[in-house]
């Protein structure tokens, strides 16, 4: 049975999460992770500090090969990192055990993963990997997708999920707002940002999902 599973890595032990420790007000989101041949290409958000010192600590890390900035929203910035596949860490191990990242966020403390597998036995063989490498992980949730859940339902991850309903419940979504990003982030004790990008993803999940079931 499909599992999702929740871990926390600490960031020093990340790599990419190495390089924001010189940043303490950053927050970065992973949007995405791309196999390649030789690299593991992650795109990911960046917040509270300016690109070209983003793009010039990188360049000095050991495992990035090349980076280089794709957009920019306002004071957000996305950008794409050729990783060493051969750079032993988080990322290399998703890709090496098959196991999709949902999402992931860190700041200059710790980065939050969720992730899906097939069946726990999928979660288990990425712990294995990581314990092998000398990973710190930490297992904070794990949970089977039971078939009661919707599909809807199962593409959000708990955090967006809360973010929807509480946005829904205070009236974010009237015209106009009852209450702004700011007062949401307030209330679940994020950044305005962070909840934006929560609920820009569980936007999508729910349009996808509705998009999927009308071209069916």
């Amino acid at each position: 049975m499909a599992t999702e599973a929740t871990f926390t890595v600490p960031s020093d032990q990340f790599p990419i999460g190495t390089v924001f420790k010189q940043f303490p007000g950053v927050t970065v989101e992973l949007e995405r992770i791309i196999p390649a041949q030789d690299v593991v290409i992650p795109y990911f958000w960046v917040r509270g500090t300016a690109v070209d010192d983003i793009e010039d600590a990188f360049l000095d890390h050991p495992g990035v090969e090349n980076i280089r900035l794709v957009d920019s929203v306002a004071d957000e910035y996305l950008l794409r990192v050729e990783w060493a596949l051969g750079y032993e860490g988080v990322l290399s191990t998703l890709i090496e055990t098959g196991v999709p990242l949902i999402e992931a966020v860190g700041t200059s403390e710790q980065w939050t993963f969720d992730v899906r597998g097939d069946d726990r036995g999928d979660i288990a063989a990425f712990q294995e990997r990581c314990r092998e490498l000398d990973i710190p992980i930490m297992l904070t949730k794990l949970h089977a997708l039971t078939p009661i859940e919707s599909e809807t339902e199962a593409k959000l991850t708990d955090t967006q999920q809360e973010a929807l309903v509480l946005a829904y419940e205070r009236g974010y979504f009237n015209t106009p707002h009852d209450v702004t990003m700011a007062d949401l982030g307030d209330e679940l004790g994020i950044s305005q940002q962070a909840v934006a990008s929560r609920l820009r993803r569980g936007n999508s999940s729910i349009l996808g999902s509705a998009l999927a079931e009308l071209l069916q």
